[in-house]
């Protein structure tokens, strides 16, 4: 172990040989934020299936599973013969309703003005105009079964909630469905979160200072300070979830995983610029200045922050650094 150390000693000073620092950085100490990372899962704001509201049997499917949709997309149709009968029939309900009103008012019109002439009974004029507000309500009442008959029609075919991509179909080509029954999956690719689950000692912490940096699977970090916190814990492990809104039209793969960072509270910490580090295999190093001679020293490494790294060992307040390191052992 001892000439392992002395000869690590030696290929640290060797390397220092011949190095020249340009820009230097003082070594300090400062309070920082210390931030707590937590996994996160990423998911849509927005996903539903869509069921029959009418029975019928499928015609057309004009979308499949991994089909991108546009909103308001005719998804799929169902044969309409009956609701389209249907319709038919109301309206021609709503003609005939018409026609006995309007006779009824005309009578009720007519009665009214021979009346105080003599030329009628009262409860001649009472039953017309107890016809005439019953063939009323008959008009209203067959107007909306036009609307009932249209609705219904109109479910006839599928459309589209909102834009983004179908992940099931339920249902296939000639099946004959009934209402409720689920058709096709889907969720919204424009508008994603991550979710975390937060114990709960950490939780005044995230409510003191709400905000996130959301680091994906592919290396991109997302801050956002859209928050919505469960005001209750999970019975199972006492933890509270936390939904953060990702910015719009972010592209992630629902179900991926991903890195929640939030702050809690500060603590001193030993922060020096990434670009000093030097790696060399599992060696950690960065070039301390002894007067005007850079020097190889090794140093142990804690969590990244940005663009600074934390120093645990290795260094010590009042020291000078090159903040290139590469750069020096360049020269």
């Amino acid at each position: 172990m001892t000439s392992f150390k002395l000869l690590m000693g030696a290929s640290l000073f060797a390397l220092s040989l011949g190095a020249t620092a340009g820009q230097t950085f003082k070594v300090q100490h400062t309070d920082e934020e210390q931030l707590l990372t937590l996994d996160a899962l990423i998911e849509p704001v927005k996903a539903a299936t869509v069921s029959a509201q009418t029975s019928g049997r499928i015609v057309q499917i004009h979308f499949d599973v991994n089909d991108a949709v546009p909103a308001g997309a005719a998804l799929l149709e169902i044969t309409s013969k009956e609701q389209g009968a249907s319709l038919a029939a109301a309206e021609a309900d709503y003609a005939r309703a018409i026609a006995v009103n309007t006779e009824a008012q005309a009578t009720l019109k007519r009665f009214q003005d021979l009346f105080p002439k003599g030329a009628i009974s009262k409860g001649n004029l009472d039953e017309a105009i107890a016809r005439a507000k019953s063939s009323e309500q008959a008009v209203t009442a067959a107007n909306a079964a036009i609307v009932r008959a249209r609705e219904s029609l109109s479910y006839t075919t599928v459309y589209a909630p909102f834009a983004g991509v179908l992940t099931g179909r339920h249902i296939e080509l000639g099946e004959t469905v009934n209402p409720g029954q689920p058709l096709l999956s889907g969720f919204d690719t424009e508008h994603m979160r991550a979710v975390m689950q937060v114990p709960g000692r950490y939780l005044d912490g995230l409510r003191a200072n709400p905000k996130v940096s959301v680091t994906l699977a592919d290396g991109r970090t997302l801050d956002s300070d859209a928050l919505t916190i469960f005001s209750f814990a999970s019975p199972q492990s006492h933890s509270y979830q936390v939904r953060i809104d990702l910015p719009q039209g972010t592209q992630v793969q629902p179900g991926s995983w991903a890195k929640a960072s939030f702050v809690q509270g500060k603590r001193p910490m030993l922060l020096i610029p990434a670009s000093a580090l030097v790696k060399r295999g599992e060696l950690s190093a960065v070039y301390l200045m002894h007067g005007d001679k850079p020097v190889l020293t090794q140093v142990r490494t804690g969590k990244v922050q940005g663009d600074r790294v934390s120093i645990l060992s290795g260094l010590s307040d009042g020291d000078i650094i090159a903040i290139d390191g590469y750069a020096v052992n360049a020269h």
